[in-house]
């Protein structure tokens, strides 16, 4: 088929649920992709901060066909060996004891939301129900994940929402104060929000939550499913700040590019979790789960993490030299390689302009532009995007 007949049949079949850009892309490797005219394009968006270690990375590769000439499935009623070991590093290489694995960045809230419900009516009161959650917030697509999500834009149409759920400015410390009452058993925050516009809170705001929920005696839940594995220079975002949540939750790069997500949380808090209360038929299957632990392992091996936090130093210092010179840019912030360029213009049209000049970025919100690009980006990259990002301001504005 043609790349318009591909792009017509897609039209035609396929839920009407992406505005798409008229674009097939078909080979990818590193930080490159090209579509079904063989024009090749400097991937900035990985997957939406998913495709970590880039495209077609030979480990991936390795385990992906290792593990499927060895065991694609069994269910999670037996131990899974890959499961049990990518569980064991998650919980090394961070604050939790325990880990549950499902299939989304949505799966692993609702898992978290589920689990702090379920610890609140095992130590405290049943009508402790509460969770408070931040404005402009992503938390995923499900009713109680759209719900938790601060942002009307997601839930129109889908009411009623479902009960239980607070909602307060995002880096207000003092709303998050007033909102805690008897009823409330939990915070639910991104330690730097993606979908928002790419906002990175004061110094002292996860400290702060970490204080409050501490005083309050409620659960502190991080949602680093965008955040996490490395995209701010640190493996997990709140390691920046010197905190610890009590639950925390991943997807996106956790497997780079496989479908994935996991809950990590405390001991004492998991424990409230027993055979019945919660489940995943495709959580951790030991295909997903050898992806994930290749991804992790070579993350941890290579510094990706570093690199993250060098390269995006770079390329947060090119933006904003850029930003001097061009009146229609307002903002440019981010931590490692997450990052918005605010604009006084649409970002979309941004978008397409870099589109056509081989740059791959993507919006977040209606006039931020943002990239979220695989971790092992280079400042030779960086350049390129920045070229290509400056001729299309030219030509948008």
């Amino acid at each position: 088929m043609t790349t318009q007949e591909l792009i017509a049949a897609s039209n035609k079949y396929l839920a009407n649920t992406y505005a798409r850009f008229p674009l097939v892309l078909v080979r990818g490797h590193g930080v490159r992709l090209w579509d079904t005219d063989g024009k090749e394009y400097l991937d900035c968006v990985g997957g939406i901060a998913v495709d970590a270690l880039g495209h077609c990375h030979p480990k991936m590769v390795e385990a992906i066909r290792a593990q499927a000439e060895t065991l694609l499935h069994v269910s999670n009623l037996y131990h899974i060996e890959p499961q049990i070991r990518l569980a064991q590093l998650l919980c090394e290489q961070s604050f939790a004891d325990r880990a549950f694995f499902c299939n989304s960045g949505a799966e692993a809230n609702e898992a978290a939301i589920k689990l702090a419900r379920k610890y609140a009516k095992d130590h405290w009161s049943s009508d402790r129900v509460d969770i408070i959650t931040m404005h402009h917030a992503f938390h995923g697509r499900t009713l109680a994940t759209v719900t938790a999500t601060g942002n009307p834009k997601y839930q129109h149409g889908f009411e009623p929402l479902l009960p239980g759920f607070k909602h307060v400015p995002y880096d207000n410390l003092r709303a998050v104060e007033r909102a805690i009452d008897s009823r409330t058993c939990a915070v639910l925050v991104e330690p730097v929000q993606g979908e928002g516009g790419v906002n990175v809170p004061a110094a002292d705001y996860l400290p702060g939550l970490r204080r409050l929920c501490d005083e309050a005696g409620i659960l502190l839940i991080l949602d680093e499913v965008q955040s996490g594995m490395g995209r701010t220079g640190k493996l997990f975002a709140y390691q920046h700040w010197g905190v610890e949540p009590d639950i925390l939750t991943l997807a996106k790069a956790l497997a780079g590019g496989i479908p994935m997500g996991a809950m990590l949380a405390r001991e004492d808090v998991a424990a409230s979790f027993v055979p019945g209360t919660h489940a995943s038929t495709f959580g951790g299957t030991p295909f997903v789960s050898a992806v994930a632990l290749a991804v992790v392992t070579t993350m941890l091996a290579d510094d990706l993490p570093g690199n993250a936090a060098r390269v995006g130093k770079y390329f947060l210092d090119r933006l904003r030299g850029l930003q001097a010179t061009h009146p229609s840019i307002t903002a440019v912030r981010g931590k490692g390689l997450i990052l918005g360029v605010e604009v006084a213009v649409p970002a979309r049209g941004i978008v397409a302009a870099c589109m056509e000049r081989g740059l791959l970025v993507l919006t977040a919100g209606d006039n931020v532009v943002r990239f979220v690009p695989p971790l092992i980006l280079t400042e030779a990259d960086v350049d390129r995007a920045v070229a290509i990002l400056e001729a299309a301001f030219g030509s948008a504005t």
